[in-house]
């Protein structure tokens, strides 16, 4: 059976097809999964004749991430570390406005580069500065909950 081509996941969200198609395929997986360990499956050809694939660990958990992501319906976008992101990709990446995202380039909180009149951040950058975000809340967070169990409000 082949398959209709059909634009990218970045531009549209799941067909009920594909979320069913992706539910399945990460059920499998998932059944197969030891912490850790290479992930052995079999796929029988169009022919008949069998193919075995090893998943290594950090394949298994990129490829039940991205099924996770299309068989709860939401469409997701692939972004190669080396690219150069527009500021209104990045800033939608980071969840922010473009307005937030340019004042925090400006600030020199994340690294850019100008072509011509436009700005470009590199993915690596941009992660990097989501990775650094991401553990001060969560020490914040932490410190939080800290005062709140010594003021008996936990």
């Amino acid at each position: 059976m082949v398959a209709a081509h059909k634009e990218h996941f970045s531009n549209r969200l799941p067909t009920k097809a594909e979320i069913d198609n992706a539910d399945q395929l990460r059920h499998i997986i998932a059944l197969q999964v030891t912490e850790g360990e290479p992930v052995d499956l079999s796929f029988a050809g169009p022919g008949g004749e069998t193919r075995n694939f090893t998943l290594i660990p950090a394949l298994t958990d990129a490829l039940l991430d991205i099924m996770r992501l299309i068989s709860s319906g939401r469409g997701f976008r692939m972004v190669p570390v080396e690219a150069e992101l527009t500021t209104q990709v990045a800033a939608d990446m980071l969840n922010v406005s473009r307005p937030f995202l340019i004042r925090l380039l400006e600030k020199g909180d994340i690294p850019f580069t100008t072509v011509g009149r436009h700005r470009r951040i590199r993915a690596t950058d941009l992660f990097a500065y989501e990775t650094e975000r991401d553990q001060a809340r969560s020490t914040v967070l932490s410190e939080l909950a800290a005062l709140d169990c010594e003021g008996g409000l936990i």
